[in-house]
């Protein structure tokens, strides 16, 4: 790089040059502390999964407070033996929950959506309001009449009932996504469509359809891992037999002696799929979250 020429001291065009370095200089530090406090973060968030890793490697021998920081010497598997073979159906429960509750609820919520966003419906201002109220119901508040319900269909104890309790629960964020992803899309497409004699599903499966996936990450995202994580349902609506992984790892946590790597190796295990969601999915998340954010 050549030299730059050199600038006489005391000159505007001096003082100009040190002010831009002086600003140049407090942006690299300003920079230094952002990164800083950044990594400060980074280290406080993954403290406890560093520790649930170590332990779930740990021989339950060699498990004691004072060296649960220290890597395991040597490293056992037998946790994660042990939690695999005992989870397994548990983990099977909470991948048929999930992966259906998930695949109805953002099936529905994109037809909600589509029908909201693209078609003219009487006391449509009421229905809309409506639905997305349902997003601020305490699950609490309507524990023991859902209950009820589901023993009066024959549905309590078992997947189906659950899963039918998440897909409701779940149509209200997932119409409200997708109705605001849909208002998005402009209005002539639909027209077009319409006059080359497409009817409503028709538009639905060729024009709307085809343009949904951003919507469709973030939704599938959203839910999957609601679904998946949660614990009220599923210790109240199931029997033993049908009850998820969260369910099985609060039960474990109850005994008096309990061999730590267990537990800590059943809890990777269960947060291996959302993790792996949101590494796959999870750059496509926020630029769909973003696509339906300028109306609505």
């Amino acid at each position: 790089m050549a030299d730059q020429p050199a600038v006489a001291t005391g000159t505007p065009a001096h003082d100009l040059q040190l002010s831009r370095q002086k600003a140049a200089g407090r942006a690299r530090w300003g920079r230094v502390a952002v990164y800083g406090v950044l990594i400060l973060l980074v280290i406080i968030y993954l403290t406890p999964v560093y520790l649930t890793v170590v332990t779930s490697l740990k021989d339950p021998a060699h498990i004691r407070l004072p060296t649960a920081w220290e890597p395991p010497r040597p490293i056992s598997w037998e946790g994660y033996a042990t939690a695999w073979r005992d989870f397994a159906p548990k983990l099977r429960n909470s991948f048929i929950l999930a992966v259906t509750a998930t695949a109805l609820s953002a099936i529905m919520g994109s037809m909600n959506g589509y029908v909201l966003a693209k078609w003219r419906l009487p006391g449509e201002r009421y229905i809309f309001p409506l639905i997305v109220f349902g997003m601020f119901i305490p699950y609490q508040s309507i524990l023991i009449p859902l209950f009820q319900f589901l023993r009066s269909v024959n549905l309590y104890g078992g997947l189906p009932g659950l899963i039918l309790v998440h897909v409701v629960y779940g149509l209200p964020i997932t119409t409200l996504l997708f109705r605001n992803f849909y208002a998005e899309l402009p209005d002539e497409m639909v027209q077009a469509a319409s006059i080359d004699g497409a009817g409503f599903f028709g538009i639905y499966r060729w024009v709307i359809l085809p343009l949904s996936a951003p919507a469709f990450t973030v939704v599938i995202i959203w839910q999957f891992t609601q679904i998946w994580n949660e614990f009220l349902f599923a210790v109240t609506l199931t029997q033993p037999a049908a009850q998820p992984i969260t369910v099985a790892l609060a039960n474990l946590a109850g005994g008096e002696a309990v061999r730590w790597n267990m537990p800590m190796a059943g809890s990777v295990l269960a947060a291996l799929p959302t993790v792996l969601v949101y590494i796959l999915l999870g750059r496509y998340f926020i630029r769909g979250m973003l696509a339906g954010s300028l109306k609505g």
